[in-house]
């Protein structure tokens, strides 16, 4: 994917299982931004899982935890490409670059480090590359003129991918503040059921609470990679299931245990979700084995017109 740009953000910090000694932790940052658009003027829809792995026992894979979601963003950018090069170019054959903030949107997906606990998870020992990221672009800005002050203010939604990979995943809407994203996602998956194009059949779908009430949420959440940025004010939506497969944290968390077709259902329905926030809908290949038309299966989910309860 050369059209894409990459970008590590390092950093070091004490751990309780290194004394003094400064661990290095490495953060993956890709991005795809129409091409006519400044740094500073792009809205990222920023797709997220963590490549780390547990420090202990010896030879822990964690195949949910979190290879199998790093393997889907990496699959949403393949599939996604040729669309949105597609679109950036017509757009600019037809000089439709200034349409809006809408048509400033770009694709972002990262891959953080140190999520795991080396010792007992805290705040301190937890994270430490997304706390890393989050601080980073909290303290760098754009340019006077630009439409965003900081890359933490580009970001329109911070989509964390983790523990995905088990059958029979349950997914709760966790914020009220972005159930309308969760609800977007929760009716695509509902669709694409429809239409026969994913292969799971769970009793209950992945994705169950898009009709949840308002009264219904608390301020409780998972602390994850989602949490320095949250605490910043970037909108969040979580893609943990709850309870944990019964894999998390176990010797069994490897390739075997992973359920493929569920890890391609995911990959399709978070690919689906992208093409319709990107509105790349008419550029991606038709769908197959279906009498639906193509359009049918949208569900805008821009953030131009987000919808709350």
């Amino acid at each position: 994917l050369p059209e894409w740009t990459l970008e590590w953000q390092n950093s070091t910090s004490k751990t309780p299982v290194h004394g003094n000694k400064q661990v290095p932790f490495s953060n993956l940052v890709f991005r795809r931004d129409p091409p006519w658009a400044q740094n500073g003027d792009v809205s990222r829809l920023t797709l997220v899982a963590h490549y780390d792995s547990k420090y202990e026992p010896e030879g822990f894979i964690g195949a949910i935890d979190s290879a199998a979601p790093c393997a889907m963003l990496m699959h949403v950018a393949r599939s996604v490409e040729e669309a949105l090069k597609a679109k950036w170019n017509k757009m600019q054959k037809d000089g439709a670059m200034d349409d809006g903030l809408e048509e400033t949107q770009g694709l972002q997906i990262i891959f953080l480090d140190g999520e795991e606990a080396f010792k007992h998870w805290t705040e301190e020992d937890s994270l430490y590359g997304a706390r890393s990221l989050a601080a980073d672009w909290e303290s760098q800005f754009h340019g006077s003129l630009a439409t965003y002050r900081t890359p933490l203010d580009s970001i329109s939604l911070f989509v964390l991918l983790d523990l995905l990979g088990s059958a029979d995943p349950h997914i709760p809407s966790y914020f009220l503040t972005t159930h309308w994203a969760y609800r977007a996602m929760a009716s695509l998956e509902e669709r694409m059921r429809q239409l026969g194009v994913l292969e799971t059949k769970p009793k209950v779908p992945f994705m169950p609470e898009g009709d949840k009430s308002a009264n219904r949420f608390t301020r409780s959440f998972i602390d994850d990679d989602h949490r320095p940025f949250m605490e910043r004010g970037v909108d969040i939506l979580h893609l943990i299931p709850t309870p944990f497969p019964d894999v998390w944290h176990e010797m069994t968390d490897d390739g075997e245990h992973l359920d493929l077709p569920t890890v391609r259902d995911w990959a399709r329905i978070t690919t689906a979700f992208v093409v319709d926030w990107m509105g790349i809908q008419d550029f991606m290949p038709k769908l197959e084995g279906t009498k639906a038309k193509r359009n049918g299966a949208a569900v805008t989910t821009t953030s131009s017109k987000r919808t709350e309860l």
